[in-house]
């Protein structure tokens, strides 16, 4: 199998408060699309390091991951070519916001949408993993984080 083959792992976070999920707005190829705090997993760290630093990244907010949501699957285009990706959602607690943080090149702003608005704006969402989160967020699914394993090293974001 060439690499192009291989699949791209990512990881989002998915928070919601008073029935509300947190979003980003962000320039991609496609043009201006509603994501949740998301990005790929980097050398040398697990999956709770990438989701604490995407959503920093992304929000300029703390974030402490409490559950896995769920693992996701879904085919996009980049560069021109068919990409796999499997993204691993978590549900967490949102921290504290640093105003003196500037938001991850790409990143426009962050929302807040409920449900309804989410449906609403299926076209303008990077993955159809952003509305099926919110869905399976709502209908209470979660795993604990336990279920996740990892050798020593990369427990402690070692390569």
């Amino acid at each position: 199998m060439s690499d192009s083959n291989l699949p791209h792992v990512t990881v989002a976070a998915i928070i919601e408060r008073d029935g509300r999920f947190l979003l980003v707005e962000e320039h991609t190829p496609q043009g201006l699309r509603l994501n949740n705090p998301a990005g790929h997993l980097e050398p040398g760290e697990n999956l709770l390091q990438a989701v604490v630093r995407e959503t920093l990244e992304e929000t300029a907010h703390a974030f402490r991951p409490t559950e896995l949501l769920g693992v996701y699957q879904s085919h996009g285009m980049r560069q021109g070519a068919s990409v796999h990706y499997v993204r691993f959602a978590f549900v967490g607690e949102l921290g504290a916001h640093d105003p003196s943080r500037g938001l991850d090149q790409g990143i426009v702003r962050t929302l807040w949408m409920s449900l309804d608005e989410l449906h609403a704006s299926r076209e303008r969402h990077r993955s159809p993993s952003v509305l099926q989160c919110a869905l399976d967020h709502a209908s209470g699914r979660r795993w604990p984080l336990d279920l996740l394993h990892g050798d020593a090293a990369m427990q402690h974001g070692q390569p």
